[in-house]
């Protein structure tokens, strides 16, 4: 029957007697099978090189296909619940999904979806039953994916105050490349805003015309306008996300064109623009990300209090500043410390770190009364930006809508020195992390560290890919990829005493069983000629200092069409809810390189069994 319905299928194609590579492709595609055309490539050179043509019959078709499509471990699975070898019936099928994909309830109905949706033979379908190209079908669908299906929709509660979440930041948005001569680009938000970021960062400063412009100042990248930022954001905010979106503002304007960005603010985002409280204007408690869905939010330093900005929002504060105390540096990031001049000043490249003064003291930073214009300044309602000096003082002074920026360099002593502390301060208040400025190339630092503490804002460049963006990407998977994921309840806490290093009672232990089966279709090696690579696959788990581990297969000798490793891996994870697991496959080039072919990485939680 399958061998009717295949021919049915594909003899039109066959009229004229042959077919070449890209008619062969064309056909592969309208049996809906995903192909890659390296492989594909491969073997069809293979068939047809024995012949010295190029183009090949209905025989050799079916045997590319069957050489690709009918991998030998789908078999042994179809095969070990199929009785007579050909077809599942669909008791069958309940008994595959009861004992391989560890479905308890509503198997029967799991069975029948199954089959009217992958099973590609009418008669088949008719009598409940699936074919094994049903089976291979299934087995290739979204169905089998490792990641949980109800992990890919918004499932958490959303109800909680923006404090208890993970919300996914980017660091120096406008940039595409390098932070020091690199170009900046609208795109760099637009790409950001549809990997569902929900924290933005916009670097402001005085363009002519009194039009403001973002870019990395006091560097030669590139300049954009403000408005045709905000005109971007605009349109893609809610594109991958229904939930709010912040617009971190580094800002460096003149009073004047502080209010020139108020303006385009209010004009442009419209009813967007998150303009006063949502009910009391007193706020003992953050609003949840549920309450502000759809709604922008400006992060910057702000005059006075919610109240009296919202009081003078109906009053014209055209033109009128209001002041604040803070440090030389009106910036949220503290980049004295921690960025790389462009050009060392005694004209060698070398670095005298021997001659070089030891820094000042941070406390002793010089205070200055910086002007702000009110208009900008009222339209910060729930993400206050405030300097921060230390845990103690917050505690004692911070009000829940005030929010700090500290840079990975203390970020890292505190989680090293002052854990407890630390994650008592992410329960109550955003945290937003930023990697240091002598990161000239825009290189990233390993989020997992801060997510341990309860850090909410950790900002990664999203223009740079690597393991960083890898771990960024894969948390924020969960939660349907909206940008929010609810933190664990001991980071939520305001008595909690969990550190990172020591985590005492808020272990909960689970055991992790991985069987590394095969590969499929792998991409071939930049060294190969054809469609060869020696893989092996890492296995790898982020988390809390004490789950950190790797461990990896070994290398299979030149195949990447279908790799068999047979191989299983052992953990045990000692808190779970804050566990990435992350597959990496590399091709070994040599006894001491490996090439990167691909990865995908996931919370740990979210893996599903079977």
């Amino acid at each position: 029957m399958s061998h009717t319905w295949f021919l049915s299928i594909i003899q039109n194609e066959f009229r004229t007697g042959k077919i070449d590579l890209d008619s062969t492709m064309k056909l592969l595609e309208t049996l809906q099978i995903p192909f890659d055309f390296a492989h594909v490539k491969h073997v069809f050179k293979k068939t047809v090189d024995k012949r010295k043509t190029n183009t090949i019959n209905i025989e050799d078709f079916r045997a590319i296909y069957r050489a690709i499509v009918h991998r030998v471990e789908f078999q042994e699975l179809f095969r070990a619940y199929s009785p007579n070898k050909k077809i599942l019936a669909d008791t069958e099928l309940i008994e595959f999904l009861r004992k391989e994909q560890y479905e308890t309830e509503g198997c029967e109905t799991m069975a029948l979806e199954i089959i009217l949706k992958h099973e590609p033979i009418e008669e088949v379908k008719k009598r409940k039953q699936m074919s094994f190209e049903g089976f291979i079908r299934y087995m290739n669908s979204e169905d089998c994916l490792i990641f949980k299906s109800d992990h890919r929709t918004v499932y958490q509660d959303m109800n909680h105050p923006l404090c208890d979440y993970f919300i996914s930041s980017s660091h120096n948005t406008y940039l595409v490349s390098d932070q020091l001569i690199g170009p900046s680009d609208l795109w760099g938000y637009t790409s950001a805003l549809l990997k569902g970021c929900r924290c933005l960062e916009i670097d402001c400063w005085d363009g002519s015309n009194n039009e403001p412009v973002v870019y990395h100042g006091h560097t030669l990248t590139s300049k954009i306008l403000f408005h045709s930022v905000i005109q971007v954001i605009d349109k893609y905010a809610f594109v991958a996300s229904d939930y709010p979106v912040v617009l971190s503002l580094e800002n460096h304007c003149s009073p004047k064109q502080q209010e020139v960005m108020a303006e385009y603010l209010e004009s442009i985002l419209g009813d967007k623009l998150l303009t006063s409280t949502i009910g009391d204007t007193d706020v003992t408690q953050l609003p949840s990300p549920e309450a502000l869905k759809f709604k922008i939010l400006v992060k910057n330093k702000k005059v006075g209090t919610i109240e009296e900005g919202m009081l003078r929002r109906n009053l014209d504060s055209h033109g009128e500043t209001g002041e604040i105390s803070d440090f030389e540096n009106m910036s949220d990031e503290d980049e004295s410390d921690e960025r790389a001049p462009l050009f060392p000043r005694n004209g060698s490249s070398k670095r005298k770190s021997e001659q070089k003064p030891p820094a000042p003291p941070r406390k002793k930073a010089k205070m200055k009364k910086v002007k702000i214009a009110l208009a900008l300044s009222d339209l910060v309602i729930y993400t206050k930006s405030e300097k921060f000096v230390s845990f103690e003082h917050s505690l004692a002074n911070q009000n829940c809508y005030e929010n700090n920026s500290i840079g990975e360099t203390q970020a890292r002593k505190f989680v090293k020195h002052s854990a407890k502390e630390f994650v008592s301060h992410t329960s109550r208040f955003i945290t937003r992390i930023y990697p240091k400025g002598t990161r000239a190339t825009s290189s990233n630092y390993n989020p997992q560290e801060f997510w341990n503490v309860g850090c909410q804002m950790v900002a990664l460049n999203f223009q740079t890919p690597g393991l960083q963006m890898e771990l960024q990407n894969g948390k924020f998977l969960d939660n349907g990829g909206c940008g929010y994921v609810l933190k664990p309840e001991f980071l939520r806490k305001h008595n909690s005493t969990f550190t990172p290093q020591n985590v005492g009672r808020y272990s909960k232990p689970m055991s992790l069983s991985i069987r590394l089966i095969s590969g499929h279709q792998l991409p071939p090696s930049n060294l190969s000629k054809t469609n060869k690579a020696d893989p092996l696959v890492h296995i790898e788990i982020y988390g809390v200092p004490e789950d950190q581990t790797k461990k990896k297969s070994s290398v299979i000798k030149s195949n990447a069409l279908s790799p068999r490793w047979d191989e299983t891996f052992s953990f045990t994870v000692q808190v779970p809810e804050l566990a990435l697991i992350r597959f990496c496959v590399e091709d070994e080039i040599s006894l001491v390189a490996n090439e990167f072919l691909g990865q995908y990485t996931l919370p740990l939680l979210s893996l599903s069994k079977g």
